[in-house]
């Protein structure tokens, strides 16, 4: 049989897909070890701004601008994007002067976006390009150029926009997080931009909004099987024992069990026998995940909520993050 005739026996699609994994980390790495000054130019020229980042950029580089912008806005940047033909066709009117434009584009040779400079120019509008080539048209015209240049694509043929794409994405994602640390930004902003998600239900809410309100309460002086069935009746796992209408102490199932192996003998217990003193406590307008950091460090499942005058108004539990979730 002639050799050229047999068949070629084709890579394992799990091996490509390792090789795609492993060339565009190998690009991420590169384009990591390269980041220089004009990386934090950049940094400073967005924070310096009065006005928005606009991103553009046509085709996969387009869509990548999409998201850039869309992380940009999430994380306290105001940005979006807009599409460089539609922009060159009457859209130049989103630009203002002391906007910032991002343009990528990797060959630096798309025409429609280098259409967008004199233009940009004449409104003085600052601009960043993110190219692979640094000497090309709109790598030379721009403020300040961001190398995304890549070896190769990931793509067999070298065609596919695939490495080229993931590192523009990352370079767009550096920018974000490195205006969130400028920025000082933390999760609760963080909440402002996402009032939606999960994320934004818990860091949004406060003590108040989810704690019970329905207290099982003893007196100190309350036997031990009232103290058991007030815990059992309050289906909480606690139950608050107050005196004078103060904060006396708290009772837990722990609490509970731990007086079942310390006493032999149950008759004349009571609750201030049992309690634990000094419970600890949060203000019902603290937020909840401050609440909620504060259960775990003390490793405690309730925490007793007080008002601004330091009277009773709520038990919080440590599984209450469950409905945010």
């Amino acid at each position: 049989m002639n050799p050229a005739a047999r068949k070629t026996i084709p890579m394992s699609s799990i091996h490509i897909g390792q090789q795609v994994f492993k060339v565009e980390a190998d690009a991420l790495q590169a384009t990591a070890n390269r980041l220089g000054t004009s990386f934090d130019q950049a940094v400073g020229m967005i924070l310096d701004t009065s006005g928005r980042v606009i991103v553009s950029g046509m085709g996969k580089s387009g869509i990548v601008g999409n998201k850039i912008a869309a992380t940009l806005a999430s994380t306290g940047t105001p940005s979006f994007s807009v599409h460089p033909a539609e922009a060159y066709h009457g859209d130049l009117g989103m630009f203002t002067r002391g906007d910032v434009a991002v343009l990528i584009s990797h060959s630096g040779e798309t025409d429609e976006v280098i259409r967008l400079i004199p233009s940009l120019h004449h409104f003085g509008v600052k601009t960043i390009a993110m190219v692979g080539n640094l000497e090309s048209t709109l790598g030379r015209n721009s403020d300040l150029v961001l190398d995304v240049s890549v070896e190769r694509e990931a793509c067999l043929n070298n065609l596919a926009p695939t490495t080229s794409t993931t590192v523009t994405l990352a370079m767009g994602d550096a920018l974000a997080v490195a205006l969130m640390e400028r920025r000082d930004f933390k999760p609760k902003d963080f909440a402002v931009f996402h009032p939606g998600g999960s994320l934004g239900r818990r860091l949004l809410t406060r003590v108040k909004d989810v704690m019970h309100t329905n207290l099982p309460t003893v007196t100190p002086e309350n036997d031990f099987k009232e103290v058991i069935m007030t815990i059992t009746e309050g289906g909480l796992g606690v139950t608050v024992v107050i005196d004078n209408g103060k904060i006396y102490g708290i009772i837990t199932d722990g609490d509970l069990r731990r007086a079942l192996l310390n006493h032999q003998q149950f008759d004349g217990l009571v609750a201030r026998d049992i309690m634990s003193n000094n419970p600890l406590t949060i203000n019902e307008l603290e937020m909840f995940a401050n609440a909620e950091s504060f259960m775990l460090k003390s490793k405690v499942t309730a925490l007793l909520v007080v008002s601004n005058d330091g009277a009773l108004a709520g038990v919080l539990k440590l599984q209450d993050a469950s409905p945010l979730m």
